[in-house]
């Protein structure tokens, strides 16, 4: 499994659009091929922060994700939304049960 962590900050004039954008990129993109989950929230310290968590069955799924032109027109609307454009980190992944 691969996971995708990351955090970008909106401007106090921006974080509606780019709560809009975030949350029609997410919906959308839990309808692609080897999509687990993607999921973004709200900071609870920082409201204009937005955090996003995603799991894909593999790197090929992720990487037929980054090139949906919808998700690169999101990444560029985000940036262009933001007041720090945060980082995303990608990590291959396996559950762990601890018993």
């Amino acid at each position: 499994m691969i996971l995708v962590t990351g955090a970008v900050t909106a401007r106090p004039e921006t974080i509606a659009e780019m709560l809009r954008v975030a949350r029609e990129h997410v919906h959308r993109s839990r309808q692609e091929p080897g999509c687990i989950s993607h999921d973004v929230s709200i900071d609870a310290d920082n409201p204009l922060k937005l955090h996003f968590i995603e799991r894909w069955e593999s790197e090929a799924a992720l990487k037929a994700h980054f090139a949906v032109k919808a998700s690169r027109a999101f990444w560029k609307t985000l940036q262009d939304l933001a007041a720090d454009p945060g980082a995303m980190h990608i990590y291959e992944a396996s559950e762990v049960r601890l018993s």
